[in-house]
């Protein structure tokens, strides 16, 4: 594949991996870097998948209530689409998009964007979830944050689910999810 230049600032963008449990402030973070990239003047343009309507069905919400304006798009493959002279892009919840995802951000970055994904690592299983593997390992820079596991207080990489539903997409919240640390999660998952 060739590699375009943006013509703005005459470089090759990258992407940013920010990722961790669920309630370990992904989200945040990712309003946080879009809204510096605001304040510097970059066109930002921020997408989410239409199945997440948690909070609101257009705008990315934290679990904190802190909100960003979003497109929300049913394939990966839109969001190319509607990247018109953008120098960022964001995404939100990454791990319900299709596996073309990982595609979509190269060709981004390779255009000469900066692209910021931000999404669950593992689903409730523990296991990997979706594209962010692939995203994990094409990114240039990739930022694991943690939760507080609710159980004893440690540092929390697992999302455990609390209800018995064995869909691997549920949406929720605290009322179905909870933070646990490695040990609390083994000993309620075995």
């Amino acid at each position: 594949m060739l590699l375009e230049k943006n013509k703005s600032v005459n470089r090759l963008g990258w992407i940013e991996v920010i990722c961790g449990s669920m309630f370990s402030g992904k989200t945040e973070e990712l309003i946080r870097r879009l809204k510096r990239a605001r304040i510097a003047r970059q066109k930002v343009e921020i997408f989410k998948p239409a199945i997440d309507t948690r909070y609101d069905d257009v705008n990315v919400v934290s679990h904190d209530t802190n909100s960003i304006l979003s497109t929300p798009v049913e394939a990966s493959s839109q969001i190319l689409l509607l990247t018109n002279d953008v120098d960022v892009v964001g995404i939100d919840e990454a791990q319900f998009f299709d596996n073309e995802l990982a595609s979509v951000c190269n060709t981004l970055a390779n255009q000469g964007i900066r692209v910021i994904v931000a999404g669950l690592d593992m689903d409730y299983l523990g296991k990997p979830f979706g594209p962010m593997p692939s995203l994990i390992a094409i990114a240039e820079e990739v930022i694991k944050v943690h939760a507080i596991c609710m159980n004893c207080g440690d540092i929390s990489q697992y999302t455990h689910r609390k209800v018995n539903d064995d869909h691997l997409v549920m949406l929720g919240e605290t009322d179905s999810y909870e933070p646990l640390c490695r040990r609390c999660y083994l000993e309620k998952t075995s």
